[in-house]
């Protein structure tokens, strides 16, 4: 009987081995099954991505750089894409964009301290490899690889939303931007810190601005960025309230962004929302809204040369305005040189005019706001408004402009440092007679202060 029974317990075994081969062997078939379809379902969303994204070229252009610059039809571009500007003709570029300066050029300028000589110099790597033929626009094309390290397809070339702790100490996603009108005040902005961004800025507020500029001096920030999620922007905001619940922005300026541009290069960006980057916007043509008008200047593209601490420093003029006849915030650089617009037809109240504008830096990172340890992504030139010229980032010729037309530096302004121990903001006069140079910007991490 034991030896039946032993018997008998043997071939259990075997059986229940043979069942649980047989059963991994189906799972495992199952699960190969679901992951080519899963699969296959991602490249088609990948395909139907840059299908939509990038446009038939008349040209192409294989930057030194790695990028690829397709010259599209003016008319093909993806701002044509939106549903409102479906019929939309491209708007004549206002003379109050050009009329204050003879040359149309677009330069980026190499301050000497000693001389204080300038020189125009080649703006953007690209262009040294070719030109787009008049009609066209330069497009940065997106590349598989480019949606392979998004976060989400569908979030592409967006800014991840501001979540803020409420009262109980828990994330949530802030729609409470009710303080963002004519009565706010410095103290109402800095109460609204998203624990995601860390910013030092110089911020004009309790008017209406239909324009604004400033030369940014253009740094490859060091420390660059640390972390995979992480970028860094020198930048200038308009902003207006969208109704109870959000605000509505147009950006420009330059940034580091490894994740959406595959390097640590310093690149010219734009950027909108409508709803403080919950669904609305995006960087540069990634989606519709931007309508690009330039033929010579790709959003998205790389700069060459960038300053160096105690050695030249290089800047580029951003300007910002809205035109009064159309209700289109249209971008210029170098003064004169206009690049597109943001069409009224995608905007709210930012037709009518800004009610805050801020100019400086942020770095976006899971680990800022007083999390440790903190992030190693550098803002600006990566040294603290300390170091000023030479070493630390600047903007000059800080300037609004209201419904009086004239440019001018601001009646009202305040520096704000989220994380002054990490990033510092300063506003600095050389003497009595002059304007104030904005410094801003720091290294992040910087123990012990900043740990």
């Amino acid at each position: 009987m034991k030896r039946s029974d032993q018997s008998g317990r043997g071939k259990s075994k075997v059986v229940i081995l043979l069942l649980g081969a047989l059963l991994a062997s189906s799972l495992s078939v199952d699960l190969k099954v679901e992951a080519r379809a899963a699969s296959s379902t991602l490249e088609a969303k990948i395909d139907a991505k840059l299908k939509l994204l990038n446009k038939p070229a008349v040209k192409t252009i294989h930057s030194e750089d790695g990028d690829i610059i397709d010259c599209v039809d003016i008319y093909k571009q993806p701002a044509f894409d939106h549903p409102a500007l479906k019929n939309h003709i491209i708007q004549e570029t206002p003379k109050f964009l050009v009329e204050s300066e003879s040359e149309n050029t677009f330069k980026l300028k190499s301050e000497n301290e000693n001389t204080s000589r300038s020189k125009s110099i080649v703006s953007q790597i690209w262009q040294r490899s070719g030109s787009c033929p008049k009609g066209t626009i330069p497009i940065r094309r997106v590349q598989k690889k480019d949606l392979l390290r998004a976060s989400s397809i569908e979030r592409f070339g967006m800014k991840p939303p501001e979540p803020f702790k409420n009262s109980a100490n828990t994330t949530t996603i802030d729609h409470n931007f009710h303080f963002l009108n004519l009565n706010s005040t410095i103290e109402d902005l800095n109460s609204r810190a998203p624990e995601n961004r860390s910013a030092a800025y110089l911020v004009t507020l309790g008017y209406n601005f239909i324009g604004s500029q400033a030369d940014i001096n253009i740094w490859n920030p060091s420390p660059n960025v640390e972390l995979p999620d992480d970028f860094t922007t020198a930048q200038i905001w308009n902003k207006a309230g969208n109704g109870p619940d959000f605000f509505e922005s147009v950006e420009a300026g330059w940034m580091v962004n490894p994740k959406l541009y595959h390097d640590k290069a310093t690149r010219l960006f734009v950027y909108w929302t409508m709803d403080s980057y919950i669904s609305t916007g995006c960087f540069d043509l990634m989606c519709p809204g931007f309508v690009q008008t330039n033929t010579r200047i790709a959003l998205g593209a790389a700069f060459d040369p960038v300053s160096s601490t105690l050695g030249p420093q290089y800047h580029f003029n951003y300007g910002m305005f809205l035109d009064p006849q159309t209700q289109n915030w249209w971008l210029k650089v170098n003064h004169t040189e206009p690049i597109g617009y943001w069409p009224a037809s995608i905007l709210g109240n930012l037709k009518h005019s800004a009610i805050i504008v801020e100019w400086g830096g942020q770095v976006y990172s899971p680990n800022v706001m007083k999390k440790t340890p903190h992030t190693g992504t550098g803002m600006g030139s990566g040294d603290f408004a300390r170091g000023l010229q030479g070493q630390a980032c600047y903007m000059k010729n800080i300037r609004i402009q209201d419904f009086s037309l004239q440019l001018k530096y601001p009646q009202l302004v305040s520096t704000m440092a989220q994380e002054p121990y990490c990033y510092s903001a300063l506003n600095y006069r050389e003497g009595i007679v002059g304007e104030p140079t904005f410094f801003f910007g720091g290294p992040g991490r910087a123990p012990p202060y900043c740990p």
